[in-house]
């Protein structure tokens, strides 16, 4: 089986990850040119703030260069631990902050949003496309719920509230759908 070149960009990125958890600085600089633009682009989807975003992205790579040896490439490629990093450090902001509105899920169809998804932002990634296909097979309610608590950061509670289901009712289609996508990214 011949090696595309999403799957070298992948090695290369792990290979630079594993040398910044032995304190490499240029390796650190490496994996800052290679995702700093994706990771930025989650942050300013969850925070919607272009200051908040810049500086929970300085947090992020501060927090990559002390914890980059619990980087695991048989676990995760290096972009999704680095996404889901990020995800949530800017979740963590704006819980901090307070500034949550919490609406109904049906509204979500109704509102233009002009700024680039986190999914766009990864979009060029084979890991991305495969998500995708994989988010696709799943209900629209059930995606919706998936999206909005994992990009948008919202929880279990607040989720059902917005829906207007029982709040076992929301955790059972997030469990069932994270379920269907573990199934479908692995196969």
């Amino acid at each position: 089986m011949s090696v595309t070149h999403q799957d070298e960009q992948r090695a290369e990125l792990s290979r630079a990850l594993v040398r910044t958890a032995t304190g490499d600085r240029r390796a650190l600089e490496e994996v800052y040119n290679r995702t700093s633009a994706k990771l930025f682009g989650v942050c300013l989807r969850i925070l919607s703030d272009r200051s908040e975003a810049e500086d929970v992205l300085q947090e992020v790579y501060l927090t990559v260069w002390r914890k980059a040896d619990q980087f695991d490439p048989d676990r995760a490629s290096p972009i999704t631990w680095l996404s889901t990093l990020a995800r949530n450090r800017a979740i963590d902001r704006l819980r901090s902050s307070g500034r949550r509105e919490a609406r109904p899920l049906d509204e979500a169809t109704e509102i233009a949003d002009e700024q680039p998804s986190a999914f766009d932002g990864l979009s060029s990634t084979q890991d991305a496309q495969l998500l995708n296909r994989c988010m696709d097979q799943l209900e629209d309610k059930h995606r919706a719920a998936v999206r909005t608590a994992f990009f948008d950061g919202l929880t279990y509670d607040e989720l059902a509230r917005a829906a207007s289901v029982p709040l076992g009712t929301m955790k059972g289609w997030i469990r069932r759908s994270l379920m269907k996508l573990r199934v479908c990214l692995e196969s």
